[in-house]
């Protein structure tokens, strides 16, 4: 992504987090969200437009309240804070941060004063999310309140000569109507991008990017017969044709008749190699006595790599493992600040001494992100739009310990909901 603008987003925990990234990309400006203790001599490696600090769950005059370097609003790009980031700004920059005598949480209504860049043209009263206890007490020096409610006088401040903005309340959020447009005006407004980042784009690079990484030699992708190992494997394929190989475990988990539609699709509209691997068996002895969902999940991920791992040692010689990772994965299987939504097992689960060299082309997208590659890649609506997850989906879904009969019922139960679907033009 070097060749595009980039804002980077400082992760303290926060529950909104992701929704920032998802935000900003609607803009087509590329983002990525990254540690908040990340060095700062990294961070100006990046040359990044403007940085976004995430709001997040401690106190910030709390003694273990995760804390950027201060040197960061010295870098001189454009810098926006949100709840804890903006609390963390005004502490580090010579403000103040208190108790609050009454919390806010959810639909507030807020003023906004125009004098700010980022509320020109806006509604001088609209509603609001909070979601916080502390509130800032006093504004550093240099900054300006820009927004107030009852409850939080300063709900805003900004120092516009150093195009540097705290926010209280959370503007990525659709419970913010007004929300989208202040980050337009901090995006390109404030920090100047041009929005350069679109798909067509992407995939232009990301074939360039896959082709000289890994040259004449092979690679061996682990197709779950999702939309995001598919995509990953038509694009891998349409950068270095027959010298990718497809493995396909198929776990028993899918829905009805979907192994043999991934063998179609890929193997014989595609042409593309692909072994098959009926692994159901084992699958579901791994399964036995487990009911909790995210222990099946765990269950699934290390059958899923014991499979693979047996089948890529017997194809000696591939140096390149292509995987499907998206960047919600990475941020849901957690971090040292931010708490683990689910377990992925393409996140860190291959074994090492399998001496891969990984190629993930779709680590820095979301899954519509995806969704509109696998479209312009020529992938079957089946494929792209299947509904919505055929990994451990049905397995997980199943109430209790996972047996055959129980996922048949299943399976029956979840074709008459997707045919619905269908019918409603849904899907």
């Amino acid at each position: 992504m070097a060749k595009h603008e980039l804002v980077l987003i400082l992760d303290f925990g926060g529950q909104y987090t992701q929704l920032i990234a998802r935000r900003v990309r609607e803009f087509h400006v590329f983002c990525e969200i990254i540690p908040f203790d990340t060095p700062l001599e990294t961070l100006t490696a990046r040359n990044p437009k403007a940085m976004i600090l995430s709001g997040g769950p401690a106190s910030v005059y709390a003694a273990s309240a995760p804390v950027c370097d201060t040197a960061v609003f010295e870098v001189g790009v454009p810098v926006l804070g949100i709840c804890y980031g903006a609390q963390l700004m005004a502490r580090l920059l010579g403000g103040s941060v208190e108790h609050a005598p009454a919390g806010e949480y959810g639909k507030t209504i807020v003023k906004l004063d125009e004098i700010s860049s980022l509320f020109r043209g806006l509604p001088t009263e609209t509603s609001c999310w909070m979601s916080h206890t502390d509130r800032i007490g006093m504004v550093p020096p240099g900054f300006r309140t820009t927004a107030s409610t009852p409850a939080c006088p300063i709900a805003a401040m900004e120092n516009p000569d150093r195009r540097q903005y705290g926010i209280q309340f959370h503007p990525e959020v659709v419970h913010t109507p007004v929300g989208r447009d202040i980050l337009q005006h901090f995006l390109f407004d404030a920090a100047g991008c041009s929005g350069d980042w679109t798909m067509s784009g992407f995939v232009d690079d990301a074939i360039q990017d896959i082709r000289s990484r890994i040259g004449d030699e092979r690679a061996l992708c682990a197709l779950s017969g999702g939309v995001d190992s598919s995509v990953a494997a038509t694009l891998v394929h349409r950068a270095i044709g027959d010298r990718l190989t497809c493995v396909f475990v198929d776990t028993g988990l899918l829905r009805a008749g979907e192994g043999d539609r991934v063998e179609s699709v890929f193997h014989r509209r595609f042409d593309i190699p692909l072994v098959r691997i009926d692994a159901s068996t084992r699958f579901f002895a791994s399964l036995k006595g487990v009911t909790e969902p995210e222990k099946k999940r765990k269950a699934i991920g290390a059958a899923f790599i014991d499979c693979f791992a047996e089948q890529a040692r017997a194809m000696q010689g591939i140096p390149f493992l292509v995987q499907g990772t998206l960047y919600p994965d990475v941020i849901e299987s957690g971090s040292s600040v931010a708490s683990t939504i689910k377990s992925h097992h393409n996140v860190g689960g291959l074994p090492a001494e399998l001496g891969f060299d990984l190629v993930e082309p779709l680590r820095d997208l979301f899954k519509d992100e995806v969704r509109a590659m696998g479209e312009a890649l020529g992938l079957p609506k089946e494929i792209v739009w299947r509904h919505p997850f055929p990994g451990p989906g049905l397995a997980v879904r199943c109430i209790g310990e996972v047996t055959k009969k129980r996922l048949d019922i299943l399976r029956e139960a979840d074709a008459i909901v997707v045919a619905e679907i269908k019918q409603a033009g849904l899907l």
